[in-house]
């Protein structure tokens, strides 16, 4: 959204500072979702100083009534606190519904709904009375909408997967929107992120993922990224800070580009993500004492212990465990947990198997696998140094990731998921 919105920078910043705000405060006792509306017939309410009597000269107030249509209306400057709970207390006892749609002055119109089916309904009735067309009907119980757990271990929350196209960072976002989570796929490779979020809106419902381009070594982009998670569902609850690369060699032949292009995705990227997703986090732990949030890193086994002809990787992951520790010092008052997860080696994913950029192929032409002939060669010899006998996967980080999540106690850890191959002393 914000690379080709009707609303400039400045508004959609005022956007997502109160996205959080109304997503806190839209449901009674959990989190919903607060969907900004953008669009000609939103923009054009900015410089209405009576929008709703604009909307009530639409339709009758009979029709809002049926519809519940009626939208909350908060005066320019709206802010956190009790006040606005306040404001959808009255509207709720006054009207015995919660507000649908709610419309900030100077500020734009809120889709909100205690999930994304809901807010998706009460976009839909804004654009049709906007427009003079006939109101949505209700998706029925068998549509694809309908789909989405709701008795999922992350059911509502929403999670950021950066690198999320791809691999592990695919298939730990497959995972959690299983579990219930709204998932934002953002990758670099725009076309395998909107991909993801198709394959996953059909296997869980509508409304399960949403995809964004994203160069995590780009500053703007990654503000960019975020803003487009909180306009998409108001909010963020999780950070999965996984996009990175590994580019092997000795001393001699290593780059100073290279080694600074493995440093800017893998340690600047992780910082330039944890700065930007934690800015929503405080805004709903402000609307909401006790609520916590989450940024987790996906460091690596190469964090915990050297890595020989790999130094440009492992320095950059010992760094990231360095970042974790003093953002969740850092970040502790304000109810964002920041822990590493470790995984150990992924062999079946591209980062290792790749036929022609794989760790297996680096490797093996960097001769960091002595008496190793062939690329099967050096996969033996790292199953071989694994206690448990296999390679990392997926649902082993997944199940990581969903224990950081729910525990409420532990931050700035990093948590080895190797099979045994390192162990914390």
């Amino acid at each position: 959204m914000p690379g080709n919105s009707f609303f400039t920078k400045q508004e959609l910043e005022r956007a997502c500072a109160l996205a959080p705000l109304l997503r806190m405060s839209c449901q009674p006792r959990k989190a919903g979702v607060a969907a900004f509306c953008d669009g000609e017939q939103a923009k054009s309410l900015l410089g209405m100083k009576f929008p709703l009597k604009w909307l009530l000269d639409k339709r009758t107030k009979g029709f809002a009534r049926e519809h519940r249509a009626t939208p909350l209306i908060l005066p320019a400057g709206a802010r956190a606190g009790a006040d606005l709970d306040s404001a959808f207390l009255e509207f709720y006892n006054e009207r015995k519904y919660w507000p649908r749609l709610a419309i900030a002055e100077g500020v734009g119109v809120f889709a909100l709904g205690p999930d994304s089916r809901e807010a998706a309904g009460a976009a839909q009735l804004f654009s049709a009375l906007s427009s003079g067309a006939e109101p949505p009907e209700a998706a029925s119980e068998d549509s694809a909408i309908s789909l989405r757990r709701l008795d999922g271990r992350l059911s509502g929350k929403v999670v950021l997967v950066t690198g999320g196209a791809q691999g592990f960072g695919k298939g730990i976002a497959d995972a959690l929107a299983d579990q219930g989570a709204y998932v934002v796929v953002a990758d670099i490779n725009a076309a395998g992120a909107e991909a993801c979020a198709a394959e996953f809106a059909k296997k869980y419902g509508i409304g399960a993922a949403a995809a964004v381009r994203a160069d995590v070594s780009d500053e703007e982009s990654v503000k960019e990224m975020v803003q487009a998670a909180v306009l998409r569902y108001g909010g963020l609850d999780a950070l999965i800070s996984n996009a990175g690369i590994a580019i092997a060699g000795d001393l001699e032949e290593m780059t100073k580009e290279k080694f600074e292009r493995v440093t800017s995705i893998n340690y600047t990227g992780y910082f330039l993500c944890a700065k930007y997703a934690s800015a929503p986090m405080k805004i709903q732990r402000g609307q909401r004492p006790g609520y916590t949030a989450d940024i987790i890193q996906i460091n690596s086994k190469s964090g915990l212990e050297g890595s020989n002809k790999n130094f440009a990787y492992a320095g950059s992951k010992f760094g990231g465990i360095g970042l974790t520790q003093s953002f969740a010092m850092e970040l502790a008052p304000y109810g964002i947990k920041v822990n590493a997860i470790c995984p150990g080696n992924f062999l079946d994913g591209p980062l290792w198997a790749d036929p022609d950029r794989g760790l297996f192929r680096q490797y093996l032409e960097a001769g960091k696998v002595p008496g190793a002939k062939t690329v099967g060669d050096v996969r033996r010899h790292y199953e071989s140094r694994v206690p448990m006998n296999r390679g990392c996967a997926v649902a082993d980080v997944a199940r990581a990731i969903m224990y950081v999540i729910e525990q409420q106690y532990e931050t700035g850890q990093a948590i080895p998921v190797t099979g045994g191959q390192v162990m914390l002393r």
